[in-house]
């Protein structure tokens, strides 16, 4: 049996440099949690006080987060586990939480990237469907099978080929999306959607819910508290700059994020869509734009291909979290992990895409999927982040951080253990004074 030293030399090859480990790293960033997630959230939560609520967990919160864990990554140079296990003797037990949430995480993100792999089919066969017509059979489940396949295949043999697709892949996405976000500047819902997003509902800003998905969803989409960004953390070239990989990878996902928001919404106000369309929406709008859209096979073929990518990025990523925990904690080859959370993988992940079928499989009369959404992609992860974060922050000595951080600046390594340190005390008295309130009678706006 290989011994867990021989994996993670083998591992740490992969990034050739600091703009492919930035290419790859925004890859697994930038995916459904922009192009899928963040629209659907956005029209959930009231347009324009959502994106403010979110820039600022962002840039204040996330992103100080988001350095620490990569930089945890590279001082460690072992998987998540690994990583958690050098922190603290309980450490482990965190670092298998984290594993554990990433595995329910990307058992549905999985079936979503069989969503974008069959709208791309559609859409070269000249045979795009509205959602509801898509799922009227088993397409959820084939495709979740096809994606996850795949994905095992290319991990069992040599990933290296993700650094050229990610090099390609984001700036040719990048591209298309601001083409139709020109192309939906000249449609009758744009205007609407300059008002849902710049006339910001200010007292929604009181509300304590907003806030708990604005940080859910910046969470999510830079992969806190998932395991990504340490495990790519260790992987990390010896000259990378940390901050400024991570501002770019932030800056990136950003971008992405908003433009995905102006390039749906301008075609749900047009076609007369409500923006709470919920998981489905950039499912639901898009097949109806490209139909009326001349040059809209072209358009819609590239699209939804690049949709998949992207999201298949991401879904390489979380199975790399497990694969490289579980090849390392239990001595096992590549090939014999990547089995066995394949395996996993299309266990879970068959509940999720039932829930899309005829059978609609549900908890409560909601499916699965978004169960599993709204539990692991919400509350679950901040913990996760936070927790981790503290545990960094409180365990691991400053001066040991700043040896990876790749600056000899202060400030970054002041603001991640300022955000460290303290932020799980600022949700504990948030969380204490919400109880309060509520058993005297008194709900928080």
């Amino acid at each position: 049996m290989r011994k867990r030293h021989e994996f993670i030399e083998e591992s740490r090859k992969q990034w050739s440099s600091e703009p492919a480990f930035v290419a790859s790293m925004a890859a697994a960033a930038v995916g459904l949690g922009n192009l899928w997630r963040f629209p659907y959230m956005v029209g959930e939560n009231g347009g324009g006080a959502f994106v403010v609520a979110y820039l600022l967990a962002l840039i204040v919160v996330v992103l100080p987060i988001m350095i620490l864990e990569v930089s945890a990554g590279r001082l460690s140079k072992g998987s998540t586990v690994q990583t958690y296990r050098q922190v603290n003797r309980f450490g482990v037990v965190y670092g298998w939480f984290v594993v554990l949430i990433t595995m329910a995480i990307t058992s549905y993100y999985l079936v979503i990237t069989g969503w974008t792999l069959g709208y791309a089919v559609d859409a070269a066969t000249d045979n795009l469907r509205v959602f509801g017509d898509f799922t009227e059979g088993y397409n959820s489940l084939w495709y979740f099978f096809a994606v996850t396949v795949l994905a095992a295949i290319i991990l069992a043999k040599d990933v290296t080929a993700i650094e050229l697709m990610s090099k390609i892949l984001m700036p040719v996405l990048i591209i298309v999306m601001i083409g139709l976000v020109i192309f939906a500047s000249r449609t009758p819902g744009w205007e609407q959607t300059k008002d849902f997003f710049f006339q910001v509902d200010w007292s929604r800003l009181a509300d304590g819910k907003l806030w708990a998905f604005a940080f859910g969803q910046a969470f999510y989409t830079l992969a806190i508290g998932q395991g990504y960004l340490v495990t790519y953390g260790s992987f990390i070239p010896r000259q990378t700059h940390v901050p400024r990989a991570c501002l770019i990878v932030a800056g990136t996902e950003t971008s992405v994020a908003l433009l995905a928001g102006w390039m749906i919404f301008p075609f749900v106000f047009s076609l007369g869509m409500e923006p709470t369309e919920g998981s489905q929406l950039a499912f639901v709008t898009m097949p109806r734009v490209f139909e009326d859209m001349a040059g809209g096979y072209w358009v819609g073929t590239l699209f939804f291909s690049l949709f998949f990518m992207a999201a298949f990025s991401s879904s390489l990523a979380g199975l790399k979290v497990m694969i490289a925990a579980v090849a390392e904690e239990f001595r096992l080859s590549n090939g014999k992990a990547v089995s066995l959370v394949t395996l996993v993988m299309l266990v879970l992940g068959t509940a999720s895409a039932l829930s899309f079928t005829p059978l609609e499989w549900n908890i409560a009369g909601e499916p699965v999927l978004d169960v599993i959404d709204r539990v692991a992609g919400g509350n679950v992860i901040i913990f996760s982040g936070v927790l981790g974060a503290a545990m960094f922050c409180w365990f691991i000595p400053p001066e040991k951080i700043r040896t990876v951080l790749g600056t000899q600046s202060r400030w970054w390594e002041w603001r991640m253990y300022l955000v460290g340190r303290y932020l799980p005390l600022v949700m504990l008295i948030w969380i204490v004074v919400t109880y309060a309130l509520n058993q005297v009678g008194i709900t928080p706006a």
